[in-house]
């Protein structure tokens, strides 16, 4: 038998992680905490969640702390009495504010005396797995992977039996997206329903008197841009309908971006990429490149080419007759200067490359990726 603890916050993240742990077959143990959070409605949302479980025999035992008297003396926008929730991307400075210190690490230390309780109980191995990703790493520093080696360390160097305790972290590389997609597939494996599991969740720190979400806050516009980048509309009520705040949030990830953009790339990068401007010919660093190594994104860092699919067109501009099987780039119609030609973006951030024509070689499908160097960033591949 499978074993497995984990915290359950009643948020998106734990949420997805038990129905991914109850489709492999795990018996899992739940622990949710009250500790002086204004969104408390994220308790009563995991205690609908098990209810909801229970009714299709799914039983977790569900178990509740309260640490309102020790955590409720700490400082953050989180907890009752601190400052107001602030708006805005959720890697923004301002949402430091929602740290909770050491929250990570308490909750941590609960649930692996839990852990170890139940592993000497039962005589078998336990698995701690959490929910973190990396969408938390930029504001949350008990949520990056080294924070939990360093964590399993201590325990392990402080306790009897800890060689049958571990810590499992399985979207600590992914992002809500990553989860959302996996749980989409857990539930139905499991016969359950998608939008009944995650109306049963809470991800805003903000909601109002009758638990809608507020749709403004970091936290709110990460779930989101996740629920749109699976093609799902987000079962969970809002104080708005679900077209404003996906077009709030759209905006908001749009000037966040913008913003990281501006102070990353040279002036021509940011022309080139995200006003679909052009480089002149012969003035680009990569057109005559000739070294063995990938072209990526220069804005995202998405694969787009290898040296064995560039060719010398004469054209002035780096040309390549295929593109990577991954790259997966948009062609767009475009009736710019008078003329119908075929645009080429980043699939995955939207970023102007260049243009494709039919004049490549035929041998290789009479293609030709016309690439602006300003949108490329080179990567010499090792001999």
């Amino acid at each position: 038998m499978k074993r497995a603890v984990i915290s359950l916050s009643g948020g998106m993240d734990s949420t997805g992680l038990l129905m991914r742990l109850l489709a492999d077959g795990y018996t899992v143990d739940c622990i949710s905490y009250e500790y002086g959070q204004k969104h408390t409605i994220e308790v009563e949302r995991a205690k609908k969640n098990i209810a909801y479980l229970a009714e299709n025999d799914i039983n977790v035992k569900h178990t509740l702390i309260d640490l309102t008297s020790a955590m409720g003396a700490f400082e953050s926008s989180l907890l009752k009495g601190g400052d107001d929730i602030p708006e805005g991307h959720y890697e923004e400075l301002q949402m430091k504010s929602t740290v909770v210190p050491n929250r990570n690490a308490i909750f941590a230390s609960i649930v692996y005396g839990y852990a170890l309780s139940l592993s000497n109980r039962e005589q078998c191995d336990v698995e701690i797995a959490l929910g973190v990703h990396s969408g938390d790493h930029e504001i949350y520093p008990d949520c990056r992977p080294e924070f939990y080696s360093a964590l399993d360390h201590a325990f392990v160097t402080g306790n009897w039996g800890s060689e049958r305790v571990s810590f499992t972290l399985p979207y600590i590389a992914g992002d809500k997206t990553t989860i959302l997609t996996d749980a989409r597939d857990a539930i139905q494996q499991l016969g359950l329903d998608f939008n009944t599991i995650f109306a049963n969740t809470n991800t805003s720190y903000n909601p109002d008197k009758d638990g809608r979400s507020s749709g403004t806050s970091g936290a709110d516009i990460e779930r989101i841009l996740a629920f749109h980048s699976i093609g799902e509309i987000d079962p969970v009520e809002y104080k708005d309908p679900w077209v404003v705040v996906l077009q709030n949030a759209l905006e908001v990830e749009s000037a966040h971006k913008d913003k990281l953009y501006r102070e990353r790339l040279t002036d021509e990068q940011y022309h080139v990429t995200r006003e679909s401007g052009t480089e002149r010919a012969f003035t680009g660093i990569y057109w005559d490149e000739k070294r063995n190594g990938d072209y990526t994104c220069i804005c995202c860092g998405h694969l787009l080419f290898t040296s064995e699919m560039k060719f010398d067109s004469g054209c002035g501009w780096p040309s390549f007759h295929t593109e990577h099987p991954d790259a997966g780039i948009r062609q767009i119609d475009d009736f710019t200067h008078g003329m119908h030609r075929i645009e080429v973006r980043c699939a995955r951030c939207e970023a102007h490359l260049g243009h494709i024509f039919n004049d490549g070689p035929r041998n290789f499908g009479g293609l030709r990726y016309c690439i602006n160097s300003a949108s490329l960033n080179f990567e010499e591949m090792e001999e």
